[in-house]
């Protein structure tokens, strides 16, 4: 019998009249029933949030903390259970899947530890204008309200830790939508926030049709802050529905990877292939272009179709580096950009196959830019090598991406690399480093179309809350 998974709310779990079924996206296996919410539900919900907003902002740093730890034990306690859902609901390897749910407990136990530390300060007047040196300023944070916090399918638990913790750590009232292939692995993670004890209404979730209530829930009057992981094309909606509220956006990447001359190309492509291929491409992080010396291209090109030769390609639970895409629609947009490049002069270093959404790794070289596949993202297992003749031009195609999420630089000469960084218009370089989140005391950001704000454990408490200065002045004696 499918089992039917419940909404946590207001301290419950609770049902709606309608559902939607998740199915297995490697095998179409049904995994269950989540609720589908009405504009009632979720009416419910924030009301909910809104209600238990004054007594959670009342609590101390350490008393908020001590909910994450328990939260944080509960998920190291359930990594394998919960890593096995996730697993089959988003087709990810299952030693990966695990991984992630791990690394969530970590952020949320590394988020308790951090917010304690968030110390206001004082300020003295005199410091700046010596007629004022009898002003004081005690300058505080202070919790924005109720977050609105909504994570992608590609990392439904771990991109959902990632908002949730630090935004409760302020003293924000949380309302979590999870995305609605990843809905099971977000009601599981509720699951452990729930068994921490929070008060009832301080955490919450939505599930639902993204075409019933994505904008409602956006727009909704109770939503005071909105932190979302998807595509630009979506965030890009979040950010003119949001108004005057603040956003913190993280959406999609055309990662670039610049291989110099002087690289240690066995490192570089060792770099390039982990980062082009793991999760079948499906990160926004992910190597989605290399940007190559025509003088090194053959050598690397060589090294790197080697490395993809070893990749293994199959099912999750065999933990297969290569697994089917999470639906029908993602693969079929994959092929054509793989076609289009074939069409248009790329060489293909590999024979596309596929079966159903499983879509063998392919390599490109001689991309030009004239090819979709040089500037679109694809979120799937295709990686094309461009050939430039100098630096100049390597920045240069680099910059003229839509996306400025990241970037690496594979060379010996750091000084150099650190000037090539300067240059490039991204949140993150890595230097002989593949393009990745973390780790998540880091600052993440995007730049462009690929994102606004900035995002790791600090900085996300910092951007969930909000400055508030009390000036008074001292009697002269």
């Amino acid at each position: 019998m499918t089992q039917a998974y419940l909404n946590y709310v207001n301290g419950e779990w609770k049902d709606s009249e309608d559902h939607i079924e998740i199915f297995n996206p490697a095998n179409g296996e049904s995994l269950g029933t989540v609720p589908a919410m009405s504009h009632a539900d979720v009416d419910y919900v924030m009301a909910s949030a809104k209600n238990a907003f004054p007594a959670w902002r009342a609590l101390s740093y350490a008393e908020r903390a001590k909910y994450l730890e328990k939260a944080a034990d509960i998920l190291y306690r359930d990594a394998e259970k919960i890593g096995s859902t996730l697993s089959k609901e988003i087709a990810k390897g299952l030693k990966s899947a695990i991984g992630e749910v791990t690394r969530t407990a970590e952020i949320v136990d590394y988020t308790a530890k951090v917010g304690v530390t968030m110390d206001g300060e004082v300020m003295e007047g005199g410091n700046f204008d010596p007629a004022s040196k009898n002003r004081i300023a005690v300058v505080r944070r202070e919790p924005v309200g109720l977050v609105l916090a909504i994570s992608p399918f590609n990392y439904p638990v771990n991109l959902a830790g990632s908002k949730i913790a630090p935004a409760l750590m302020g003293g924000n009232v949380v309302a979590f939508k999870p995305p609605t292939q990843g809905s099971i692995s977000g009601l599981l993670l509720a699951k452990a926030f729930a068994e921490s004890g929070l008060p009832a209404g301080v955490f919450n979730t939505i599930t639902g049709r993204g075409r019933v209530i994505g904008d409602y829930i956006v727009e909704h009057p109770a939503v005071n802050f909105i932190n979302f992981t998807g595509s630009s094309a979506v965030g890009k909606n979040i950010g003119k529905l949001a108004g005057m509220r603040p956003i913190m956006l993280e959406l999609g990447g055309k990662d670039a990877a610049i291989v110099l001359e002087d690289a240690d190309l066995d490192l570089a492509a060792k770099n390039i292939v982990a980062g082009a291929f793991g999760y079948s491409g499906q990160r926004c992080t992910a190597v989605k272009r290399v940007l190559v010396m025509d003088s090194v291209a053959d050598e690397l090109v060589g090294k790197v179709t080697d490395l993809v030769k070893g990749l293994t390609v199959g099912m999750p639970e065999d933990n297969a580096d290569i697994t089917p895409l999470i639906n029908t629609k993602s693969a079929d947009y994959v092929q054509g950009l793989i076609e289009e490049a074939k069409e248009k002069g790329a060489k293909p270093l590999f024979d596309f196959k596929r079966e159903g959404n499983l879509l063998y790794p392919m390599v490109f070289d001689n991309v030009t830019t004239d090819m979709r596949l040089a500037w679109e993202e694809p979120f799937g297992p295709v990686l094309p090598f461009i050939r430039v003749k100098s630096v100049e031009e390597a920045v240069e195609i680099a910059n003229k991406s839509e996306y400025g999420l990241q970037s690496s630089v594979f060379t010996r000469n750091f000084p150099r690399a650190f000037g090539i960084a300067e240059k490039l218009e991204v949140g993150t370089v890595h230097i002989n480093n593949k393009t990745q989140r973390g780790p998540d005391n880091f600052p993440f950001l995007g730049v462009k179309d690929s994102g606004a704000g900035v995002q790791g454990v600090k900085y996300s408490i910092q951007a969930m809350t909000k400055v508030k200065s009390v000036v008074y002045a001292i009697d002269e004696m």
